[in-house]
């Protein structure tokens, strides 16, 4: 195992800048998960720790070890990519088997490193089928494989299960989990969908157009997002954004006006911000409730999702581009037209300024037995 460090790391491809001064640490045996939007510079930066990508500036290092020149071969990592680049006229073992093989390993030790990896991705019962007999999450599993029996110091993972159904993608993402907990092993894994980063990683690393914009633990980027776009990515529905202005301000609260006039209590910091300041109110749509609150919103519905356990209305509200969202227990009956009185806490709502900053939470402490 080992650590990965990035330090002022740049990459361009002629005078197209795609990754800006990257810092960052992932720790020994750590599972950190790089998420963004298409184009953000993920894969670019997966690749550049691989080795498949130079940098044009700044160091990287792997173990200790700076490695900005060494070759991807002699980095200690493994990668698994999108595609599962499996040899089709090879058996699973030999697959597996094909990069010691070309190493010169002993037939002994290939048996058992092949034997040992499949035994832990359950299939073992497999190794004398051909890709083609599998299915596509057998197929990766083989491709992680062909990784594990590298006995790399960290494991590189590009999108691995896009290509997979949805159902298959559950699965899997609790195959990388238990993966991580039996080789102990650092991982990075990039993906576009921020459930699998919220659902596998330690910490995850979220960027935009070749920045980063906050790491941090799935909680905590849920519970206190840096500014608007990590507000914004990281939440499934999306949080609400709605434009506000500041009535007034202290270090315990704020009090905002709405565009319909009425007013919303907000538990943040806001004692740097002055009255009449535009600012943006961030609501998440699980955050509501019917009926009255610390504030109450006044909507109506103008879509319904009924999706059994969970209602998702679209409700129509000013100050925002588009619908807003509110996310209520499947029992509840709704439908467009209804006009709805929506509560939300005043320490469940999230407030940023003119430059998308978030202004600190007084958010209520978790409850339950379990730290």
């Amino acid at each position: 195992m080992a650590d990965v460090r990035l330090v002022n790391v740049q990459k361009a491809f002629a005078d197209v800048q795609v990754l800006r001064d990257i810092n960052l640490e992932v720790r020994d045996g750590e599972f950190m998960v790089f998420v963004g939007p298409s184009g953000c510079g993920k894969s670019t930066l997966l690749r550049t720790i691989a080795g498949l990508e130079d940098i044009t500036g700044g160091e990287l290092s792997i173990g200790g070890r700076v490695v900005n020149e060494v070759p991807p071969a002699d980095r200690g990592i493994a990668m698994v990519f999108q595609s599962y680049a499996l040899y089709p006229h090879m058996n699973l073992y030999d697959n597996m088997a094909f990069g010691l093989k070309l190493a010169k390993v002993p037939k002994a030790e290939i048996d058992r490193s092949v034997t040992q990896a499949a035994k832990i991705l359950h299939i073992d019962h497999l190794l004398h089928r051909k890709p083609k007999d599998l299915s596509g999450g057998q197929r990766q599993r083989v491709a992680i494989g062909r990784a594990i029996v590298r006995k790399p110091e960290v494991f590189l993972f590009d999108e691995p299960l896009s290509n997979l159904d949805a159902a298959l993608r559950v699965r899997m993402r609790y195959e990388f989990a238990k993966l991580h907990e039996d080789l102990k092993s650092t991982m990075i894994y990039v993906t576009h969908d921020q459930v699998e980063a919220m659902t596998l990683a330690d910490r995850i690393v979220v960027l935009s157009a070749g920045r980063i914009e906050q790491v941090g633990t799935p909680l905590e980027l849920y519970e206190h997002p840096d500014n608007l776009f990590v507000a914004g990515f990281i939440g499934s529905p999306r949080m609400n954004f709605i434009a506000v202005e500041l009535v007034q301000g202290s270090g315990a609260e704020a009090v905002v006006k709405l565009a319909n006039g009425a007013q919303v209590r907000c538990a943040v910091d806001a004692s740097t911000a002055q009255p009449g300041a535009k600012l943006t109110l961030g609501v998440r749509p699980e955050h509501f409730q019917l009926g009255s609150g610390d504030n109450t919103l006044s909507t109506s519905v103008t879509f319904v999702e009924s999706l059994g356990g969970l209602t998702q209305a679209y409700c129509n509200f000013p100050g925002m581009d588009e619908a807003l969202t509110c996310q209520l227990d499947g029992r509840t009956r709704v439908r467009q037209g209804d006009t709805l009185a929506l509560g939300i806490a005043a320490d469940s709502c999230y407030l940023f300024d003119a430059d998308g900053r978030a202004f600190r939470r007084h958010a209520r402490p978790a409850s339950g037995a379990l730290q």
